[in-house]
């Protein structure tokens, strides 16, 4: 049994995915296995991964073929549960990973049994000297964002806590995921990682961000552009999940007034953008299945975790508000 398992989602994602496996091929740290994931694809990703399943020597690499699109959380979770590893990366299609990723990230989570994830510095591909994601904050205007998105990747050097880890390139530790539970499939696609980070922050778990575990990251690859009908809606529609989920009454209260605020900005927002239909019907849906939601069970939460992730949410604010000032400013 390799120790750690690297599951790979795909979706018709032939273009990307070469490169990907092509820079796991020289990880300094070699007891790792490859599980990709087709979600259904309909390009030469099949055909591909079966080739490589059947005269690839120096990976060890596996594929479950799947006959649709499950989504991002859908087809993650059949991974997980076919592996058994001590630990999981999820790394995206639309990657490359410089050769010492894999091994920084398995050095940082064995820091504490009490880490959950770690969140490496993942770089924009198309702009090297910028930080694409470098874990992944919450603030209480109801807006998860990316730590250090558009700021030089100089910048970015020590270690630190984060609130969520990026689903995209993360280690986790297989046997927290087997205690807290996999992806929400209600999700689909988009805040995923999120909610399950909520789920381990509020039973005291750490995350983590590794700035010597580098990866290139396209970003949008299976969706498309930045924004676009789809992830307008369903992010929308998520984040009213998330938010009913994780959660007790007394902070949705707490912070109704700026959940309210960070709502009509969005609304506003995606207006000019053109996306004003999509977002409120996002938001309906999200509203409407609420009854289908499974919520944390907060008796078994510690009043002291919930306290100390809402002082979290607060300081999150108030860092995404610098880092835009900043961002803006330069």
């Amino acid at each position: 049994m390799s120790k750690v398992t690297i599951i790979i989602p795909n979706y018709n994602g032939i273009k990307f995915m070469k490169d990907c496996i092509e820079s796991l091929r020289v990880q300094t740290y070699k007891n790792f296995e490859i599980l990709v994931v087709d979600n259904g694809s309909k390009d030469e990703s099949v055909d591909y991964l079966r080739d490589l399943e059947s005269y690839e020597s120096n990976l060890n690499i596996k594929a479950i073929y799947l006959d649709e699109n499950l989504g991002f959380a859908g087809g993650v979770n059949v991974g997980l549960a076919a592996c058994d590893s001590k630990y999981v990366i999820l790394l995206n299609n639309d990657t490359e990973v410089f050769p010492d990723y894999v091994e920084m990230l398995v050095d940082a989570i064995e820091k504490s049994d009490r880490i959950f994830a770690v969140n490496p510095l993942m770089i924009n591909a198309h702009d090297k000297e910028l930080v694409d994601d470098a874990g992944d904050g919450y603030s209480l205007l109801g807006w998860g964002y990316q730590i250090g998105v558009g700021e030089k990747v100089s910048d970015f050097t020590k270690r630190r806590a984060v609130f969520s880890a990026c689903a995209g390139a993360s280690i986790y530790r297989k046997s927290i995921l087997d205690e807290i539970g996999y992806f929400d499939e209600m999700h689909f696609a988009y805040l995923e990682d999120m909610d399950l980070s909520f789920r381990a922050r509020l039973r005291g778990y750490i995350i983590g961000f590794e700035p010597r575990a580098k990866v290139y990251h396209l970003g949008s690859a299976t969706s498309g552009s930045k924004y676009n009908s789809f992830k307008v809606r369903l992010a929308a529609r998520n984040n009213i999940y998330l938010i009913y989920k994780n959660m007790t009454n007394l902070q949705i209260a707490f912070n109704f007034f700026p959940l309210l605020l960070g709502t009509l900005i969005k609304t506003a927002f995606f207006f000019k953008k053109g996306f004003l239909a999509d977002y409120i019907s996002g938001l309906k849906e999200g509203f409407k299945n609420l009854g289908e939601c499974e919520r944390v069970d907060f008796s078994e939460i510690k009043k002291t975790d919930i306290l100390a992730l809402e002082g979290e949410i607060i300081a999150g604010t108030f860092e995404y508000v610098y880092r835009f000032i900043k961002r803006h400013s330069s």
